[in-house]
């Protein structure tokens, strides 16, 4: 499938000839967003209330982050985008090729005005635009899925704490999607359940991460990362199947395996947690976070650990990039 009205000139992304014209023109510092088939203002880029991306929650979405502003496994996470447009039967507009041609170029125009910035990079993909809301029984036969794609500047000061004294991760009352309501495997916005769950988590200490338990009371992750244990030299993940399998985590079995750590999948609860001897975070903005408690209850020796900082030296070399200070130096 190629796109209507492409410019070469451009990158063959629609609308770009305009919109770049302007910007040189008139010095727009605005940062572009990509809206149902060409580029707008970041201000612009908005959604009609009718959207059954908001009425439904009929909507995927997936987020990367670059390193020196190059998207990082950028193809892994559009891979998994599409098997969850794929899962929820809402079809992309364009391919998977021309969705990562937008995110480089809306990538490239954004960082002009903040060149020592990394960006994030949102995908987001709803069932369409429907006027006539009445249930399931109102819904047209002929909707055009809404498309979008953005990217903001990562906030690393909001994970400098995190870095430098460990996370808190507390388990709310509310339980984790159940698979046997939605596949774990795909990425998508019906989240309520973990808006109760923050604002739940954050009674018993304002700065937590809340972790989800499922039905049965197993480890699954929290809101933005996944969840896994080091303990008698091996890691150990809550199991795939009820678990959305992070493009980190992906990264963190390659350098387990790489430095001769074993990775296992099993089921594990708050008890396992507690007697570890470490717990991370594998997640987009940050890579890979340390807990140091759960529940107010200590994790080893209640402070980031040396395997950790082992982890995120090795991830560093990979990407070029110092996480570590990247992070705990940020401001």
């Amino acid at each position: 499938m190629h796109l209507a009205g492409l410019s070469h000139s451009e990158g063959g992304i629609p609308g770009g000839t305009d919109l770049f014209r302007k910007g040189r023109d008139a010095q727009l510092r605005e940062s572009i967003a990509y809206l149902k088939g060409g580029f707008v203002p970041l201000s612009e880029c908005k959604l009609a209330i009718y959207d059954l991306g908001i009425v439904y929650g009929a909507a995927v979405t997936d987020f990367l982050r670059t390193f020196h502003l190059q998207p990082y496994r950028m193809e892994d996470h559009v891979q998994r985008f599409y098997r969850s447009c794929n899962y929820a039967h809402l079809r992309p507009p364009v391919s998977m090729e021309e969705s990562m041609d937008i995110s480089r170029r809306l990538i490239a125009q954004n960082s002009k005005d903040s060149l020592d910035k990394e960006l994030g990079v949102v995908y987001y993909l709803t069932a369409g635009e429907n006027a006539v809301y009445a249930g399931s029984a109102g819904i047209s036969d002929q909707l055009v899925p809404s498309y979008i794609q953005h990217t903001f500047p990562l906030p690393f000061r909001l994970w400098r704490n995190a870095f430098i004294d460990g996370i808190h991760c507390v388990t709310p009352a509310v339980r984790h999607w159940p698979p046997q309501c939605v596949s774990s495997k795909i990425k998508h916005r019906n989240r309520l359940h973990m808006w109760i769950g923050d604002h739940e988590a954050r009674l018993a200490d304002p700065t937590a991460v809340a972790l989800y338990l499922d039905v049965s009371g197993n480890i699954t992750e929290t809101g933005g990362s996944n969840f896994v244990i080091y303990r008698g030299g091996k890691v150990y993940s809550p199991k795939r199947s009820n678990i959305l399998w992070g493009i980190s985590l992906t990264v963190l079995t390659e350098i387990l395996a790489e430095i001769g750590v074993p990775f296992i999948e099993e089921d594990l609860q708050t008890y396992d947690v507690i007697n570890a001897t470490e717990a991370w975070l594998p997640t987009t903005p940050y890579c890979l976070g340390p807990v140091v408690k759960i529940n107010g209850a200590p994790i080893g020796e209640g402070k980031p650990g040396p395997v950790w900082r082992r982890i995120i030296s090795r991830w560093s070399e990979i990407v070029k990039k110092d996480i570590y200070a990247e992070m705990s130096e940020a401001r």
